[in-house]
């Protein structure tokens, strides 16, 4: 329940119990009902300071004890002069005291919030003391804050001045200066983003020109003709003629491809990496594990067949003579396409001639290792991100806006959609008995659980189903929730091999998870992927890259523990044949309601841009995946990417006109644009400058 705040008067005082467990409780009314005043501490002085049938205002967080709406410890302070005269206008609260005490619309009565720690309010420092505080020096300062945009920019998206925005978003005069003071400071704060963003883009194309691929040659041509497994879908289509646009256009490409799981990026990266080995130079393409790195290599040497293409290998796992020959041969050129993890950013690992780089998953390398590629070749190669990650519009614009964006939004004939079904863990025969028809069918199943063993500490579930408290700026669970998450009963892969494996006696089990070694989870995984396990219990380990068509059902524990794009992410790996597939979803039965809104997306909707979008409304951008590292040099405030999606659009086009109108930045009317853009870059590194 939010905070509010009332005016009106208390009607009576009571104290209720004794010693410890004495508290002292008021009974306000303004008139449309009765709220309880409780306080637990401070008793003498507080009681000091009430005063029955008094005009005062309250401020606080509301709750409800024994059926009754309370209000602990509020804040309570005599109505402000502003406020009595409106009261004159609109009447009285109270028959019985018509002349002292105020009638007023709660549009009007505003209160500043600020955070203040534990720590500061022991110290007396509340909420209204940091009003005052900042009250004061608003007082003090005679002069108007300096404009931060230039009058054009004000006048053409009818934006109030920055003296008055400030002023307002602390003490708004009405809800009307209220609103606009956040409509100005919004759009300020996502314009600079994005004026950063777009003014980067700009001196990038400047700088780096770009490897000009001309040719489309045999290799590209034999492999479409002969070799190419099924027709491509429209959108693979559309994907390589944008990436085939930019190899030759003569500027280095940065093109970031998004596409749901199965949607078929590994075959794009592919033809786009034909392209590169048709005008001589060599392609690498990066993932974010052995697994998915192992899985990338199969699935294109599959795509190759016999063509005289060298495809190789190279992770932490080739050691030796192997890695000796692979690092030799990919100098001197005899590799055509590399396929690694981190290990091809080696400062040892020389390619003969470098000309596209593809990264996979890249939200999971952080930003040095990827730039490290850019010094792979004398010219920057071009490149291409990937990742089964949809992100929704407004993020990819602030995160990757830098970048041209690539989509493939359909999935390749004669997939079936993904049946997702919700059941508790108290409906486990249901499942199992699932899990048997599916298996007698000669099909194989995933199931994921949040934590390898018991003892293992989990962070509270991401909906936040228990409370919160603040202190010194640190969130940590409070004594009842961490009770709560003590009494969990979280399903551990441990437990669950072991009951599985009871369950299912006449069925072999593969077991991975992250504590493995890359020999030990290769030979499970080889051994699921081959059907000698027919059952694979793990952990997120196979969240991407793992390719079994003959899996047809995921079973996911704990599904409540997992954001929706992860869940997703899950789901994808199941669907890949042509038989239908299922994902079960299974959860406590005491979930929040939050938490059966984030399952009940994931069952109607199969659209993973749909989902992301969905997700983040639910849990803001700064939970998900990647942002850490994002392209935002400063941090957002105020404005907010899940709800300000139009006002993001309107500071986008506002930030691309003045880069469009004024590229040189020699216009005299943009010298306040650039000279804060520079004072705000100045503590800041622009990772987003990083492929």
């Amino acid at each position: 329940m939010p905070y509010v705040q009332l005016v009106g008067q208390i009607l009576s005082t009571e104290e209720f119990g004794i010693g410890k467990n004495k508290r002292l409780v008021s009974h306000f009314s303004d008139n449309t009902g009765v709220v309880d005043l409780v306080w637990f501490q401070g008793l003498k002085y507080v009681s000091k300071s009430l005063e029955s049938h008094k005009p005062i205002l309250i401020f606080g967080k509301p709750s409800v004890f024994n059926g009754r709406i309370q209000i602990p410890h509020p804040e309570i302070e005599d109505v402000p002069d502003n406020l009595k005269e409106i009261a004159r206008t609109t009447g009285t609260l109270f028959d019985n005291a018509p002349t002292t005490s105020y009638a007023i619309q709660p549009t009007f009565a505003f209160k500043p919030l600020y955070n203040t720690t534990e720590k500061m309010k022991k110290g007396f420092l509340t909420s209204s003391g940091m009003a005052k505080i900042t009250s004061n020096l608003f007082h003090l300062l005679q002069q108007p804050f300096p404009e931060t945009l230039p009058p054009y920019i004000v006048d053409r998206y009818k934006l109030i001045s920055y003296d008055e925005a400030i002023r307002n978003i602390h003490f708004p005069t009405n809800p009307d200066m209220l609103r606009k003071a956040q409509l100005r400071l919004k759009f300020e704060e996502l314009f600079y983003v994005q004026l950063n963003i777009l003014r980067y883009a700009k001196n990038r194309q400047i700088k780096f020109r770009g490897l000009v691929f001309s040719t489309i040659g045999d290799i590209f041509n034999t492999f479409y003709s002969k070799y190419l497994p099924f027709q491509l879908t429209g959108a693979q289509k559309r994907v390589i003629k944008e990436v085939r646009a930019d190899m030759k256009s003569g500027r280095q490409m940065n093109r970031l491809l998004q596409g749901d799981v199965g949607s078929g990026k590994t075959l794009v990266a592919l033809m786009c990496s034909l392209i590169a080995l048709d005008n001589g130079y060599q392609a690498c393409i990066m993932a974010p594990t052995e697994i998915l790195a192992e899985q990338h290599l199969e699935t294109i040497r599959g795509f190759l067949k016999d063509m005289p293409i060298n495809v190789e290998l190279l992770t932490g796992s080739v050691k030796g003579k192997k890695r000796a020959a692979v690092l030799q041969s990919l100098l001197n050129g005899e590799i055509n396409i590399l396929v690694g993890t981190h290990a091809v950013i080696e400062d040892n690992v020389i390619f003969h001639k470098l000309g596209l780089v593809v990264i996979d998953e890249q939200h999971r390398f952080g930003v040095e290792q990827r730039a490290k590629l850019w010094q792979k070749n004398e010219i920057p190669p071009h490149v291409l991100v990937m990742t089964a990650t949809p992100i929704p519009r407004t993020l990819a614009m602030t995160l990757y806006g830098d970048l041209d964006v690539s989509i493939i939004d359909e999935l390749p004939p004669g997939r079936k959609p993904i049946k997702t079904i919700h059941r508790f863990d108290s409906h486990r025969e249901q499942i199992y008995s699932m899990m048997r028809h599916e298996l007698s069918l000669g099909r194989q199943i995933y199931i994921v659980y949040p934590l390898i063993q018991e003892k293992e500490k989990y962070i509270p579930n991401i909906d936040g189903d228990y409370s919160f408290e603040s202190r010194d700026g640190a969130n940590i669970l409070t004594a009842s929730a961490r009770k709560k998450q003590e009494s969990l009963d979280m399903k551990n892969l441990e437990d669950g091999y072991k009951q599985i494996c009871t369950e299912f006696p006449e069925y072999r089990v593969s077991k991975v998870h992250g504590k493995l070694n890359p020999s030990e989870k290769n030979i499970e995984m080889d051994a699921f992927a081959s059907g000698k396990t027919q059952i694979l219990v793990a952990t997120t380990v196979i969240e991407v890259g793992v390719n079994v068509p003959n899996a047809s059902v995921m079973i996911i524990e704990n599904a409540e523990r997992f954001g929706l794009s992860q869940l997703h992410q899950l789901r994808g790996r199941v669907g890949r044949g042509a038989e239908q597939s299922y994902c079960l979803l299974v959860t406590n039965y005491k979930i929040s309601e939050n938490t059966r809104k984030r399952i009940q997306i994931m069952v109607d909707s199969t659209d993973g841009f749909e989902i992301a979008e969905e997700d983040l409304k639910l849990r803001g951008p700064g939970d998900l995946e990647g942002t850490q590292q994002s392209g935002m040099a400063f941090d957002l405030k105020i404005a907010n990417l899940a709800r300000d999606g139009q006002i993001l659009t309107y500071a986008r086009q506002a930030a691309q006109d003045v880069i469009d109108n004024d590229p040189e930045e020699t216009n005299s009317q943009n010298d306040i644009l650039w000279r804060r853009l520079k004072e705000m870059r100045k503590n800041n590194i622009n990772w987003g400058a990083i492929s």
